[in-house]
């Protein structure tokens, strides 16, 4: 059995998270939509480690989800402690990529991997606009390297 910190070794941002009975649905395991929320709790957290967005609404542009996708690999059950990692993995003109794993701590399997999609958009125009510079160096300076180039941007 690997433990969460070999299963989430590449991933900067970590966010640990006690799995609650309510998470669950009527075949006692954990509902699906709540992997998106984990996915968006360690989203945020990534963020706001990066000094990128800090979730506010007075900002002129921060990040929307643009698309998701989950494969789900175990079935998550009451009592647990998951922890949910959180990497960039491509920097387009406007958009980016991201990764995260959802672990469970006590049974030392990766439950699900998601990766996402998320565009920076003028929220007065709704429109996107380029990253900023200092987004860019603040996700390589976490990332701990310089990322690959997104090939196909919504910009």
């Amino acid at each position: 059995m690997k433990t969460p910190h070999q299963l989430l070794e590449h991933f900067p941002v970590i966010v640990p998270l006690p799995l609650q009975w309510g998470e669950q649905d009527p075949l006692s395991h954990v509902n699906n939509v709540v992997y998106f929320r984990w996915a968006e709790t360690a989203r945020i957290a990534y963020l706001t480690q990066a000094n990128a967005w800090d979730g506010s609404t007075t900002v002129e542009a921060g990040p929307i989800l643009a698309a998701i996708h989950c494969d789900f690999r175990f079935p998550l059950t009451y009592p647990d402690t998951i922890q949910v990692g959180a990497s960039i993995t491509a920097l387009g003109n406007s958009s980016f990529k991201m990764a995260h794993r959802i672990v469970s701590a006590g049974r030392g399997v990766v439950a699900a991997d998601l990766d996402s999609t998320l565009v920076w958009i003028d929220y007065r125009s709704g429109k996107p606009v380029a990253l900023p510079a200092q987004l860019r160096e603040a996700i390589e300076k976490l990332e701990g390297r310089r990322l690959p180039v997104l090939t196909r941007d919504r910009a």
